[in-house]
């Protein structure tokens, strides 16, 4: 073998990095053990993985790596009063005994850090480049956003991390997606990602880590690049990553969790040595264009049945698509400009953050929401409602007549009282249309922030394109 055959070999990719510095030990042929960083819990799938462990009488190994939120099951209006729905009362005063039993963080409901958990991590400090993280709930690739190697487990591997900080498993392929290009006036990440899902499908990323790359990326901020790892789960990967930068030690630095001082610049030397090697080879890669990708909207029941706005329903026939058009009362070859709209909701572990917020009252400023239309406006911690009121943007909402809840999963997944009724249609800028998801019988279309609150005004689904150009 040849020196530079050799030394291409040993090129690793960023996934490579985080695992490899993370194996305790291995199967040979087989699965590895690997610590886990950061282990994040919500009320939903904890108490079992609790129970087991109580039953077995085997203590949480280092409570000190695990961080607790409630966010599932909070009701987003009169947090200050007790919780109505006697299921989700209980979950939640579950959550806060299993927490002080066994000495682990918890920020309650109405406490100044509480908030969805893929939103509160990162904006605290706790996630930072180079880590393990995981969590009970699909969406932890929202932190691969940092370069940290994020994903979501199940309640047994919940028991497995609070039993010994490790799990059991078998390392995955790797996988690029790289988008290079200048995207167009009103694109914005969540259209980029859902873009991408339209293109290789739902199950393109099975069974591997996928690293995004490119300009477009490079030049996405820290909230941009959190939603498009969030949704990477979307298109079956088990996680999403993107390399640490500049941007990420910028938006780490000062927070209430995060290094300080000389540790600091020790982590970001550190940091600065995560991103994939020049010639590292990816098991697969994807290469797109930013200026193919326009404004986004999903006609269907999974994520993958996205179309940008200007174009139409695909005429393609199978059965579970027939089935999927059925459910959304949608024709082939239609177009969704001017489909009325009767609610809308900014919020979720995907379009929650500050800056969608901003999007919205940018392009609401001055407007009126449609009389049609209810909408629900969501952040996704306290500390983002803090900044939505600081930054005058709850006055330009109230004005226009959106409403403004509290913290919280909220109308993403309907397990609290923010539900969609049955038959009507929400533009939504959550993670999943499934039958059912926002409420049973509920048809979900997902778009960005953008989009979101132009169809609020309107009324209708309307090509946002055409106000911006």
């Amino acid at each position: 073998m040849g020196i530079r055959q050799q030394l291409i070999m040993n090129k690793k990719t960023l996934f490579d990095k985080v695992w490899d510095a993370h194996v305790v030990d291995a199967i040979k042929n087989g699965p590895q053990v690997l610590y886990i960083d950061k282990h994040l819990i919500h009320e939903v799938t904890s108490p079992q993985a609790f129970n087991e462990l109580k039953e077995r009488n085997i203590p949480v190994f280092r409570p000190d790596q695990i961080v607790a939120t409630a966010d599932h099951n909070t009701p987003t209006e009169n947090q200050h009063l007790p919780i109505q729905d006697a299921l989700s009362r209980n979950q939640l005063e579950q959550l806060s005994r299993n927490c002080k039993e066994n000495n682990i963080t918890l920020y309650e409901l109405g406490h100044k850090y509480n908030g969805i958990v893929h939103v509160m991590a990162p904006e605290l400090g706790i996630t930072q480049p180079g880590m393990t993280i995981v969590c009970g709930d699909s969406h932890t690739s929202t932190h691969g956003a940092f370069g940290t190697i994020a994903f979501g487990i199940g309640t047994s591997q919940v028991a497995q991390v609070f039993a010994s900080q490790c799990l059991l498993l078998t390392k995955p392929k790797s996988l690029r997606v790289s988008v290079n290009g200048k995207l167009k006036n009103g694109v914005l990440p969540k259209d980029v990602i859902l873009y991408i899902i339209s293109k290789l499908g739902t199950n393109s990323g099975t069974g591997y880590f996928c690293e995004y790359a490119g300009d477009v990326f490079e030049n996405m901020t820290m909230e941009g690049r959190m939603t498009v790892c969030n949704m990477s789960i979307e298109m079956g990967a088990r996680g999403g990553m993107i390399a640490p930068d500049d941007t990420t030690f910028d938006y780490i630095k000062g927070r209430e969790f995060a290094p300080k001082g000389i540790e600091f610049d020790k982590k970001i030397a550190y940091w600065k040595t995560l991103p994939s090697d020049k010639d590292a080879k990816f098991d697969k890669e994807y290469f797109f264009d930013a200026e193919d990708i326009e404004p986004m909207v999903t006609y269907g029941t999974n994520p993958g049945m996205g179309i940008k706005i200007s174009q139409h329903i695909p005429e393609t026939s199978d059965a579970s698509f027939e089935k999927s058009l059925e459910y959304m009362d949608f024709k082939k070859g239609e177009s969704l400009i001017n489909k009325p709209i009767n609610f809308v909701f900014i919020g979720s572990c995907t379009n929650s953050r500050i800056e969608d917020f901003r999007v919205a009252a940018n392009y609401i400023k001055g407007k009126q929401k449609a009389a049609n239309v209810t909408a629900w406006l969501v952040p996704g911690s306290k500390q983002v409602e803090a900044q939505i009121i600081e930054e005058g943007l709850k006055a330009i909402f109230d004005e226009a007549g959106f409403e403004l809840r509290q913290p919280g999963c909220s109308a993403c997944l309907a397990m609290n009282d923010d539900k969609i009724p049955q038959g009507e249609y929400c533009v939504s800028t959550s993670n999943r249309n499934f039958e059912g998801r926002q409420g049973q019988g509920s048809r979900t279309i997902l778009a960005s922030p953008l989009m979101a609150a132009a169809t609020a005004v309107e009324g209708k689904i309307i090509d946002i394109t055409k106000q911006l150009n």
